[in-house]
């Protein structure tokens, strides 16, 4: 293990967090705005907020378990009250953009734009000032996570570059300079299994719950064997869905059984991080290298 990895409570083998990326209409606007004019599409997108999210809060409810709700600016003007209800249930509130803008290409001050139009609502809606980030579509600027740091933030979950969370340097000259990485993957997320409305996005292909159940169960044994931190990435409009949802609480519960596998909040993880990295990791952007010309081959 790394030192600029994470060291486990005592008692505790590997961590695991159930989180969710309350995108609604947001992420649809964002990939087209032209979207609005299809009431199909919003309905389907509303389904998270407005159905979905109350299904949840109940089902983790029943489970006692904290989770991570990632919440765009734009989803919690048009749903202040889901997102009030979320802070109220005890459940973490993080930051997911405002419109669930990809940021790549964004100049430091079109980015810090949109993180501090997001920060704003969320203060205003729900009171809260998030410590976490995810970005839309787990894209990143190499930029980005200085503007983190300089914003307070003490953690993102973006990157796919590990098992663990760790320790990295940002850059950034606000003092500790380091964020706490919370890695996810693919594999973990919902979008790759649910995801489909026709004209917009998706194969046509949604797998069953069965299938996703089976597969993400195994993750978490194997995140569970090797002393890692399983994240499962949902979008309440997805897995909200009756059977998925379903699906979801069987999972919940045969994580929650694993002995010493810890579930909690991405905040809380995260400051197990901060108070156990005693090393700090530096990405490195890799350089491009030139072209192979015929002759040299």
């Amino acid at each position: 293990m790394s030192e600029s990895e994470i060291t486990w409570p005592d008692g505790v083998r590997a961590a695991a967090a159930f989180t969710f990326d309350v995108d609604a209409e947001s992420c649809a606007l964002a990939h087209d705005p032209a979207m609005t004019e299809r009431m199909s599409v919003m309905s389907h997108q509303s389904y998270g907020p407005r159905v979905a999210v109350p299904r949840i809060l109940d089902i983790l409810d029943d489970h006692r378990v904290p989770a991570t709700f990632f919440v765009p600016g734009y989803t919690a003007e048009l749903y202040p009250d889901t997102v009030r209800a979320i802070a109220e249930r005890g459940h973490e509130i993080a930051h997911h953009g405002y419109l669930h803008e990809n940021v790549l290409g964004l100049s430091e001050a079109e980015e810090l734009a949109v993180l501090d139009r997001g920060l704003a609502v969320l203060r205003d809606v729900a009171g809260v000032g998030p410590t976490g980030y995810r970005a839309p579509w787990w894209e990143m600027n190499w930029q980005t996570p200085r503007l983190l740091a300089d914003r307070g933030f003490r953690y993102d979950s973006s990157l796919l570059d590990g098992d663990r969370p760790y320790r990295f340097a940002t850059g950034s000259g606000s003092g500790s300079g380091d964020l706490i990485e919370i890695p996810v993957d693919w594999a973990l997320d919902d979008w790759e299994q649910y995801a489909f409305f026709t004209g917009w996005t998706g194969s046509g292909v949604i797998e069953s719950p069965t299938k996703v159940l089976e597969m993400w169960h195994h993750e978490a044994l194997a995140h569970h064997r090797w002393g890692g931190c399983f994240v499962l990435t949902n979008h309440p409009f997805l897995s909200g869905r009756p059977g998925r949802a379903a699906a979801l609480d069987e999972l919940i519960g045969r994580v929650a059984a694993l002995d010493g596998m810890w579930v909690s909040t991405l905040a809380e993880i995260a400051e197990q991080a901060w108070a156990t990295c005693t090393a700090t990791f530096t990405h490195t952007r890799p350089a491009v290298p030139a072209p192979t010309s015929p002759a040299a081959t």
